[in-house]
C-alpha cells in the first residue's frame, strides 16, 4: 500500500506543484516527489518482520531527511509519529488507522502549531483523524473510504479559508479560491490508500 501511495504522489508532482504555485513558491510537488522516492527506496529495502510501526516510522524519517524544509518535517511527522503509535499493532486495520491518524495529527499540530481553519494540511488531516475514530469498528476498506472522503471535504473547504500560516499568509484574501497544497497531498495519500484497500477487498 505504501509503495502504491509513493507512486501516486510521485505521479502527482505537477498537480501538487500547481496547487502550491497558487499560494506559494510552487515547489511542494517537487519536494513530495523527492520524499516519496526516498520512501520507496526505504520500503523496498525494509524487513517486513520489523513490523508495521517500524515501516511507517522509517518512511517518515526518509521524508524528513530527503525533503528538508517545513514540508519534510511536517509530512515526515505524519508517518513517523503515526508509525510509533501503531508499533504494537498486529495488522493495519481500522483501529490502527485511527490510532495512526490521531498520532499524526497530534504530532503535526505540536510541531507546526496549525489549527483547523488556518488553511494548512491540518484542514484535511483533522477531519480525517476524527472520521477514522468514528469508523474504527468498520472493515478497513470501508473505514478508509470514509476517511478519504473526509480528507477531500477538508481539502475543498480550505478553498474558502484565508491563509494564516506559512508563505501563503502574505497573500491575505488573495489566498481565497485555492485549496492548500498540503491538504491536497493528505487527501491524495488517503484516497490512494482507500483505492488500494478497495482493490484488495474486492
Amino acid at each position: 500500500m505504501l509503495l502504491t501511495v509513493a507512486d501516486a504522489v510521485i505521479a502527482a508532482e505537477p498537480y501538487l506543484s500547481e496547487a502550491d504555485r497558487n499560494l506559494g513558491d510552487g515547489d511542494h510537488g517537487i519536494g513530495m516527489a523527492r520524499g516519496f522516492r526516498a520512501v520507496k527506496e526505504k520500503i523496498q529495502a525494509a524487513d517486513p518482520a520489523e513490523g508495521l510501526g517500524k515501516l511507517f516510522s522509517q518512511a517518515g524519517m526518509a521524508m524528513i531527511t530527503s525533503m528538508g524544509g517545513a514540508s519534510g518535517a511536517i509530512f515526515g511527522t505524519v508517518f513517523r509519529d503515526g508509525g510509533k503509535a501503531i508499533a504494537t499493532a498486529a495488522a493495519f486495520d481500522a483501529p490502527a488507522l485511527a490510532t495512526l491518524l490521531q498520532a499524526a495529527l497530534d504530532g503535526v499540530v505540536a510541531r507546526g502549531k496549525a489549527k483547523p481553519g488556518d488553511k494548512t494540511m491540518v484542514d484535511a488531516l483533522h477531519p480525517a483523524a476524527h472520521k477514522a475514530a468514528e469508523v474504527a469498528a468498520l472493515p478497513l476498506s470501508e473505514a478508509l473510504l470514509a476517511v478519504a472522503l473526509a480528507a477531500e471535504a477538508g481539502r475543498d473547504a480550505s478553498k474558502d479559508m484565508i491563509a494564516t500560516l506559512g508563505r501563503a499568509k502574505t497573500l491575505g484574501a488573495a489566498s481565497l479560491g485555492h485549496p492548500d497544497a498540503g491538504a491536497c497531498s493528505i487527501a491524495l495519500i488517503l484516497r490512494t490508500m482507500s483505492d488500494f484497500a478497495q482493490s484488495a477487498a474486492a
